[in-house]
């Protein structure tokens, strides 16, 4: 069984005691912070993915990290995650249980890459935009490329809209060469 599939089955099950204790959010959050935390720790990444590295150790390290910062529920199913050996796909689990969770509250994640960092005020304006083309929540997630010289890049679902320059010029200079060769 492939880790994609052993998480989404984990995530399903988390999510569903996280409803059951009503807990939803403040388990969320706790996924997030171990996803992020895992992101930039691919040491930490490697040690749960190891099968030589002992349960116990593997408990007190997450301890350790995460101790007192999560959900008694969270911290009841990493203990036993490690304990059934699933350690290794923990991160895969937290970061399916995000999508799942951004599934069940209608919540889609929006991506824009601008050739300048992004004001405060023109996030707002984005999000609002898309909450009301969605319907839904917008989770934005933003990045700079001065490569696009200006404009943007948004990206959400199948769907881009691409306003940068450099992909205008990019059309402009294909124009040109089709009509020299016609």
């Amino acid at each position: 069984m492939s880790e994609t599939t052993v998480a989404t089955r984990y995530a399903k099950s988390i999510i569903d005691l996280a409803e059951e204790k009503k807990s939803l959010e403040v388990i969320k959050k706790d996924m997030e912070l171990f996803s992020r935390t895992l992101k930039a720790n691919h040491e930490l990444q490697a040690v749960l993915a190891n099968p030589i590295i002992g349960h116990a150790r593997k408990i007190r390290i997450l301890d350790a990290i995460f101790g007192d910062k999560i959900n008694k529920v969270t911290d009841s199913f990493f203990k036993i995650m490690v304990n059934k050996s699933r350690a290794n796909v923990l991160y895969a689990t937290s970061k399916e249980f995000i999508n799942q969770y951004n599934v069940i509250k209608d919540i889609k994640r929006a991506f824009v890459v601008s050739a300048t960092p992004l004001s405060e005020e023109n996030k707002k304006k984005i999000i609002a935009e898309l909450k009301a083309a969605t319907g839904g929540g917008i989770e934005l997630h933003t990045r700079v490329d001065a490569g696009l010289i200006g404009g943007f890049v948004l990206t959400i679902g199948d769907r881009q809209v691409d306003t940068s320059i450099a992909t205008s010029l990019n059309r402009l200079k294909q124009d040109f060469a089709q009509g020299v060769n016609q």
